[in-house]
């Protein structure tokens, strides 16, 4: 390896969710942008402001604000709507339900499966960035390229549209602060430092589409003084303190646009160290809420002048304390194939490569001859894990423990859920706790489970098991992180998957509580 190569690498692994030292051109496109501005936006339409809080829970909200921590939220509650349980996406990881958010669609159509993925037509891992010892032993070039430019640009389905390209395609503005899926329509050119360029593996610019108004920590900003929100010890601008002034930016300048997506991701750090119930990641977030809403001058103006929503992405639950107890080693269940190593490109003669999201995992089996039902009875010999399922021709087929029971499902038939989706089922509902009167399906602690696990299922190519671990369990892969005493996510189990949701300005609601049916509600808001 080069010497180049070696620096960019250990500057590459120091920088927070790999958002690192390039910069778009950001102070000619602002003139640009401002200029346009006037002529083009609908002054008439009351603007949505989109604020997601990076694992948001109802109980530390509601704990926060009686501590008196979160004065913004409970304004914003008090002068509004609130829900406190609004399903996520699945994995319940930020790059998959962000997808979700954006597109208004699960995995199985807009192709994101995780924050770590296996892709058979490249043949090679996935990695939007994970933790140190990961990061060690992987080609960060490559991390950067994925998070930065694959995600958006190629990975995320082309024919399934953002939000900000709907809203393009009818002639109005929007905006992403910090958000990590962020694609759109207007071209923004992005500035590769040059410590990068040396090693030969990147242009001098890498252009990627976004909405009209754009700003990625220290990729790109709209405010020019927000600069000293950009250093290393502030994560190079990946802070909630970024996101608040690009966006009070936007307010203070008159030009805002129809919808504005802000990104908070700071709460989801402080719960994966502390723990579910601590409250300063929330007290931090709020602090950053309170920025925004000052921007009007008061906050009873904030609530006439705009559309607020406040909420969480996915939830986090508890992982035990003690290391051995709560971990759950993946590797050993299945000693008797040869398994992908993280430090290496995968080999011919590998059979099974492992992706572990936290408390969620897909097992591929990449060599011809290894049955995925073998797998499977390897992987239920593990107490510890909640959900085993895999393809059957049409059919997913679940599975969990050594009792042999399953039961399989598909799209279509004569069971309908809350949410108005028909199903044929067989076997044994209890695997996925869904209860049936007169053909009506009810979910219990794994919501919207069918659809959330039929998306996971059938998000990318390849033949694949997918397994959750119980609440306290984390999955361990080589070198994957751990959070004992902290908090985790990934799985399909509601502490992982409901998060509250604050309106205000509106008397409307999405058609059903899910991420899923956000973008719609926000379009017709903005449209209607």
């Amino acid at each position: 390896m080069k010497i180049n190569d070696k620096i960019a690498i250990l500057l590459v692994i120091s920088l927070s969710l790999l958002i690192i030292g390039c910069r778009a051109d950001s102070s000619q496109q602002l003139n640009q942008q401002s200029v346009k501005s006037h002529t083009t936006t609908n002054q008439n339409a009351i603007p949505v402001i989109f604020i997601l809080i990076d694992s948001l829970m109802d109980k530390p909200l509601h704990d926060a604000i009686q501590e008196g921590r979160a004065p913004a939220m409970q304004f914003l509650l008090k002068n509004g709507q609130y829900f406190p349980q609004v399903v996520s996406s699945f994995p319940t990881m930020s790059v998959t339900v962000d997808s979700t958010l954006l597109t208004g669609t699960y995995a199985d159509r807009h192709h994101v499966p995780g924050l770590v993925w296996y892709s058979g037509k490249e043949k090679r891992m996935i990695f939007y960035g994970n933790g140190a010892k990961e990061a060690l032993k992987i080609d960060q070039l490559q991390v950067f390229m994925d998070a930065i430019y694959q995600l958006n640009q190629v990975q995320l389905n082309k024919k399934t549209k953002t939000i900000h390209e709907e809203l393009a395609d009818k002639g109005k503005e929007s905006a992403s602060i910090n958000a990590i899926v962020f694609r759109g329509k207007t071209e923004h050119a992005l500035k590769v430092p040059r410590f990068l360029t040396y090693s030969k593996r990147f242009p001098e610019q890498l252009k990627i589409t976004g909405p009209k108004w754009f700003s990625y920590a220290a990729l790109a900003q709209l405010n020019p003084k927000n600069s000293w929100n950009t250093f290393l010890w502030k994560k190079y601008g990946m802070n909630d303190e970024f996101s608040a002034q690009d966006t009070a930016f936007l307010i203070n300048k008159k030009i805002l646009p129809n919808v504005t997506i802000t990104y908070f991701p700071e709460n989801d750090n402080s719960v994966h160290r502390k723990g579910t119930s601590q409250l300063d990641g929330i007290e931090k977030a709020d602090q950053a809420l309170q920025v925004v809403l000052n921007a009007y001058g008061s906050w009873e103006q904030a609530v006439k002048n705009a559309i607020w929503i406040v909420m969480g992405d996915s939830a986090q639950s508890a992982v035990y304390d003690d290391r051995q107890a709560a971990t759950v080693e993946i590797k050993p269940l299945l000693n008797r194939y040869r398994i992908a190593k993280l430090n290496q490109p995968v080999r011919s003669e590998d059979q099974i490569v492992i992706s572990t999201n936290e408390r969620m995992a897909y097992i591929y089996a990449i060599d011809a001859n290894v049955e995925l039902s073998d797998v499977v009875k390897l992987l239920q010999n593990e107490d510890k894990l909640d959900i085993i399922a895999m393809k059957d021709d049409e059919n997913v087929r679940v599975s969990a423990g050594k009792n042999g029971n399953m039961f399989s499902y598909r799209p279509g038939g004569n069971y309908t859920d809350e949410y108005g989706q028909s199903w044929t089922l067989s076997g044994e509902p209890d695997l996925v706790d869904i209860t049936i009167n007169n053909n009506r399906i009810k979910y219990g602690m794994y919501p919207d489970v069918l659809a959330r696990l039929y998306g996971a299922m059938h998000s990318h190519e390849g033949r694949y098991v997918v397994i959750t671990v119980q609440p306290g369990y984390e999955l361990v892969g080589e070198s994957s992180p751990t959070h004992i005493g902290g908090g985790a996510h990934g799985s399909l189990h509601e502490k992982d998957s409901l998060v509250p949701l604050i309106i205000s300005g509106t008397n409307t609601r999405p058609k059903t509580l899910r991420i899923v049916d956000i973008k719609d509600w926000i379009l017709q808001l903005v449209n209607g």
